[in-house]
């Protein structure tokens, strides 16, 4: 079965899940206003500018997670959903989705973004299968810490490499759309890499290896 891979945020959607969660977050008091603000968005650029550390990243990101019950969690990430996530999925996204569906391709969401935002999100899209980061869980309950390899440039090769063990599944003609050049190892990966509304640094490698570049916006 051939796989057609997906990128989250910018990709499908027109905005990127993780740092509007942040914003909801603070917009609801429910973090430290100044503090989150300036570390979400500065975490942000450097996500932008390929110089993330995705380790240090996750531990601001996280931290929520383990300050309140994971009902109140849920409870809060049913709103957000709603505000901030429903009005950016964008309907070419769903087309495109659904073209590859028609031709029986097994979908795939594949996310630096952590499950537990995601997770909702590829459910609403209707594709069953997400590799995400993981949050850390004891006994119900979120830990604020990572658990396993980040799903975050080379680790989304890493994920994907387990999962397509775990299904017993190949790459042999397989697709990935994603608009970000931190996504390149896995576009070089795969056989048919598309850039979508990429950024400078993926567009320009795009022309240079001859990939699809196209939009959904």
């Amino acid at each position: 079965m051939t796989l057609a891979l997906f990128d989250l945020d910018n990709t499908l959607l027109d905005g990127d899940s993780d740092y509007l969660w942040g914003c909801f977050l603070v917009e609801h008091g429910l973090v430290d206003r100044e503090f989150y603000e300036s570390e979400n968005q500065r975490f942000y650029d450097q996500y932008v500018e390929g110089s993330l550390d995705i380790q240090e990243f996750l531990r601001f990101q996280l931290r929520p997670l383990a300050t309140y019950r994971r009902t109140q969690l849920e409870d809060w990430r049913e709103q957000y959903l709603a505000s901030k996530i429903e009005p950016i999925v964008l309907p070419k996204a769903r087309a495109l989705l659904e073209r590859h569906r028609a031709r029986g391709d097994e979908l795939i969401i594949i996310t630096a973004t952590n499950r537990f935002i995601t997770e909702p999100i590829a459910r609403r899209l209707g594709v069953v299968h997400l590799i995400a980061t993981e949050a850390e869980m004891v006994a119900g309950e979120y830990t604020g810490n990572v658990a396993g390899t980040p799903c975050f440039q080379a680790g989304k090769v890493t994920r994907l490499l387990a999962w397509l063990q775990q299904h017993r599944q190949s790459l042999e003609h397989s697709w990935f759309y994603s608009d970000s050049h931190n996504d390149l190892p896995l576009l070089e990966r795969v056989d048919h890499p598309v850039a979508v509304d990429p950024d400078d640094r993926l567009r320009a490698h795009a022309a240079q290896q001859d990939w699809p570049v196209i939009s959904l916006r």
